[in-house]
């Protein structure tokens, strides 16, 4: 599934059966010019990011997409999980407007998790749909968010619950990007590789294990080869299974009271990968205590050094179970994962 040029990027194929597309993971932006022009997109290029994306990233993007043939435009949101709402998607899809986007253009997500969901979903809808690439600046969003084609905005009642699957044309994430990131999100976005560990790849857990200190130092060798592990991972599962009808469920592992953390405490106190990771640990213990998880499962999803420092508030674990049973959920299934 994955072919690695030497001194060049990673690339991963999601064989998706309709449109399979490439998640390459690159030292910089210096190939992304080069990716965009062998897509064959549209003539222009709208970049949706944030402003500290902008201020570090926006600048070599702007020059990638000039390289690529591609007339630019875009806008720049101000950031944070409150970006993404119905009232922001309005606005974003005005902005396109504006800008003259046709259907045969392409929206160029240039962010973490929330940009990369609410452009996501921007492309899905604008006019019935155009072309989407990732570019995706945190942990978080190269591992999970930005692969798999799963894009959507929050309500009050709790997240993703408005959206659509519209796969990207290519996700392109850069080293460079995840060594800005300031440690507490770089221990966010792991909380994510463990979750791809622990429902498909028990070889990824031992390397995790083995180089915890010098990822969390954000060494890019042990960094890299955890990434693409956890990319093959999500790669694989959500080629079997687009449309969450079976298998995809297990990625939701750790997210059905990660989600409901995050939504009743305002999207303020914890980081989506925080939340994961408690969600994960309670999952685990749940499992343990029904009978259907061994003990070392549990061990392995309470792993100290992915999570923020502290403890859930004491409410914890009934009060979250509560809030998912009677505010939250759709489905049994997740369906707002």
């Amino acid at each position: 599934m994955a072919a690695r040029r030497r001194g060049g990027p990673v690339r991963i194929r999601v064989p998706m059966p309709d449109r399979p597309y490439d998640v390459v993971l690159a030292r910089d932006y210096g190939a992304l010019a080069s990716e965009l022009a062998r897509l064959g997109l549209g003539r222009r290029a709208f970049v949706l990011t944030d402003r500290a994306v902008a201020r570090h990233h926006g600048p070599a993007v702007a020059r990638a997409v000039r390289a690529a043939g591609l007339a630019g435009a875009g806008a720049v949101l101000k950031g944070g999980e409150r970006e993404k709402s119905l009232a922001r998607y309005e606005r974003v899809l005005g902005w396109m407007l504006r800008a003259g986007v046709e259907r045969g253009d392409t929206l160029v997500a240039l962010g973490g998790g929330v940009v990369g969901d609410l452009g996501g979903f921007a492309a899905a809808t604008y006019l019935r749909g155009i072309a989407l690439v990732q570019l995706p600046t945190t942990l978080v969003a190269i591992v999970d968010s930005a692969i798999g084609g799963k894009v959507g905005v929050n309500l009050a009642q709790g997240k993703n619950l408005a959206g659509a699957f519209h796969p990207p044309r290519l996700v392109y994430g850069t080293l460079s990007a995840l060594a800005s990131l300031p440690t507490r999100e770089l221990k966010s976005g792991l909380a994510e590789v463990v979750k791809a560990g622990m429902v498909g790849d028990a070889r990824l857990i031992r390397h995790l294990e083995q180089h915890a200190i010098a990822i969390l130092a954000g060494e890019a060798a042990p960094l890299q080869t955890a990434i693409a592990r956890a990319i093959r991972v999500k790669a694989a599962v959500v080629a079997a299974d687009e449309h969450e009808q079976g298998r995809r469920l297990i990625l939701n592992y750790g997210h059905t009271i990660g989600h409901a953390i995050e939504a009743a405490t305002g999207y303020r106190r914890f980081r989506h990968g925080e939340a994961v990771a408690l969600g994960m640990a309670a999952a685990a213990r749940l499992g343990v205590e029904s009978g259907v998880t061994p003990e070392s499962v549990a061990a392995g999803s309470s792993s100290s050094w992915t999570s923020r420092p502290g403890r859930a508030p004491s409410r914890c674990l009934p009060f979250w179970i509560s809030y998912v049973l009677t505010r939250r959920y759709v489905t049994a299934s997740c369906a707002s994962c």
